[in-house]
This record gives C-alpha cells, sequence and structure tokens, in this order.
C-alpha cells in the first residue's frame, strides 16, 4: 500500500482526488490518504441535502457543501478533524465490509492509549462515543473506504450547520450531540495538535505503507478539473428536487431509506430514493425498474425481487423496502 501525500484543504479538491485515483490513475499498489479540509458538510450520496443543512448558517459562516460518492449521513468537519481513505483494487464488487478497514484505525488509537472499539455497522466508538463515520463505493475495479476522525472538532458549529437556527433547538442539539459523540483529543493523555496526531498515526501505520507518492503538477492539475467539472457542480451538490405527491421513509439496521413517488394513474411515473444507507453499485437501477410500475405492492415487490433490490442494499431486506413503498 502506497500513501499519497496531500496536504489541501479544499474539500473539493480532495473528494476530486479520490476519485482520480479511484477511476483514472492506477498507482500500481493500493492506496492510503489521510487529510482534513476547511470546515465542511460532506452530504451522503442518497441524501436530499436541503433537508440536511442549515442554509442560511453555512452562507454567513461560509461553510463548504460537497457530496460524497459514497452513502451514509452528512458529517461535518473542520481543520481540527481527519478524513482517512483506502482505495483498495480486485475486491469483491459487492462485499461492504467496514471492519477491515477500522481494525487499522481502531489499532493506530490503542497504541496512543486509547480504547476504541467497531460498532458492528459503520462508527468507531470510544466509551459508547461516536469517533469515526465510515462509508464505501465499490465498481468493478476497486473499493473506495473512507471515514471521518474527530480529533478536536467544533461540535458547536456541527450542530449549528445541520440543525435549524431557534436557539433553544441548538442549545439542546449541542447536549444532545456532545452525550452521543466525542473528540479523541478529549482521551489523550497529553494534549496534542492535530498535525501532531496525524504524524502518529502515520507513524504507526507505516508498517503496512511501502512508500509515499507525491502528487505531480499534472496530477494537481487534473484533480482540480475533476473538483469543477464534478465536485463544485450545484447540480451534484443539491440536485432539482422535484415535488412528490408520496414520500415515505423508515430507519432499518442498514440506514434510514426514503422513497419519493408521483403516482399518475396507479403507476409509478417518478421516483427518487433518499437516505443515509449503503448500497452496492448505483441506487438509479432501483428508482428506474419502479417507474411505469403499478402501485401494488405484489407487483412492486416482483419488481425489486426481479432486480435483485435485496443484494444492492446494506443490511436492508425486500419486505423492507417494500414497506417503504406501500
Amino acid at each position: 500500500m502506497i500513501y499519497v501525500d496531500n496536504n489541501c484543504l479544499d474539500p473539493f479538491f480532495n473528494f476530486a482526488l479520490e476519485y482520480y485515483l479511484l477511476k483514472e490513475y492506477d498507482l500500481g499498489e493500493d492506496v492510503f490518504l489521510f487529510w482534513r479540509t476547511e470546515p465542511a458538510l460532506m452530504i451522503g450520496r442518497y441524501q436530499n441535502t436541503l433537508e440536511e443543512i442549515n442554509q442560511d448558517y453555512i452562507k454567513t459562516k461560509n461553510i463548504h457543501v460537497v457530496r460524497r460518492i459514497t452513502g451514509g449521513g452528512t458529517i461535518y468537519t473542520d481543520p481540527n478533524g481527519w478524513q482517512f481513505s483506502f482505495i483498495i483494487r480486485n475486491k469483491p464488487y459487492n462485499e461492504i465490509n467496514f471492519k477491515i478497514y477500522t481494525d487499522p484505525i481502531i489499532d493506530a488509537l490503542s497504541a496512543l492509549g486509547i480504547n476504541a472499539y467497531f460498532n458492528n455497522r459503520n462508527d468507531i466508538l470510544i466509551d459508547g462515543k461516536k469517533i469515526s463515520g465510515n462509508a464505501q463505493y465499490s465498481d468493478e475495479n476497486c473499493v473506495l473506504h473512507h471515514g471521518s476522525l474527530l480529533f478536536n472538532t467544533n461540535i458547536s458549529e456541527m450542530v449549528k450547520s445541520i440543525t435549524v437556527s431557534d436557539d433553544k433547538i441548538i442549545s439542546k442539539g449541542i447536549k444532545s450531540v456532545r452525550d452521543r459523540v466525542a473528540n479523541i483529543s478529549d482521551f489523550l493523555n497529553k494534549k496534542i495538535d492535530a498535525l501532531e496526531f496525524k504524524k502518529l498515526i502515520l507513524n504507526h501505520l507505516k508498517k503496512n505503507i511501502s512508500g509515499t507518492y507525491s502528487l505531480t503538477a499534472k496530477d494537481i492539475s487534473r484533480v482540480y478539473e475533476l473538483a469543477d467539472i464534478k465536485f463544485r457542480r450545484w447540480d451534484w451538490n443539491y440536485g432539482a428536487s422535484p415535488d412528490y405527491n408520496i414520500v415515505k421513509s423508515n430507519r432499518f439496521k442498514g440506514g434510514k431509506i426514503q422513497f419519493n413517488l408521483n403516482i399518475h394513474n396507479g403507476y409509478i411515473e417518478q421516483c427518487k430514493i433518499y437516505g443515509d444507507f449503503f448500497c452496492r453499485g448505483e441506487v438509479e437501477v432501483v428508482s428506474q425498474s419502479l417507474i411505469g410500475c403499478i402501485y401494488k405492492e405484489n407487483e412492486i415487490k416482483n419488481t425489486l425481487e426481479q432486480i435483485k433490490a435485496e443484494s444492492l442494499f446494506y443490511n436492508i431486506g425486500i419486505n423492507e423496502l417494500v414497506s417503504c413503498i406501500i
């Protein structure tokens, strides 16, 4: 595995760099990245952005909004938090396995005297509090796994960026979030800054790293180009959200899923799927298969079974999908 050195704080560049190394430039080895960004909200691939963010607040604070190519929920990050990425080639296309990628991070935290552990979904916890969320994308050639690490992230900004702006709600929200999440720095015996933390993590992981790759001018130019044509685009980060006459959702073991449907004369004419779930491949395969389907339980179930929809979702079954449509 090779470490790609990247000190850029631009979240659009950083997601474009992942995309570049995933889709365009094979270094001949698996890749590890450790990076951070300016204050940003990172939206899950299948989420409705406007339902997740406090638009007025992020405008006044110049907080970036960028959509990932992976599923999961919205996270807030800033220069006192870190992201890590694994790009692994020749992995099974339909496999979603978080633990094999969180284990090296947990081992590195253990070396710092921190008792962190995986929660069997997609999070790393310390004393029952979340310090890392993780997400994956896979195609026919490789797997991208990336995760966040709350090191000394501004929890107050996190809550204000995602919730509505009522002061009482924010106050309660900050307390609630502090009960559920934590910063790694709170558990260290010795006070260190974000850069020293990075150094210690990389020092522990170096036994799995064969060398370091420094981006060339050509690499950087192409990554900025990808950032502009994909990750900075309004239609990627927000997208059109037409009115739907049926909206149904539920939360399952694999995450929340919401179906927005337009039904006309008993047939599904439009279908959009939102949520913080994880999907193998493209969720549009499911939404497109439902267009033209009669809005009846048995018809919908048959359609989902024909495309093997259950195999596309992580820990969400056919009957659960149907319950969110009918």
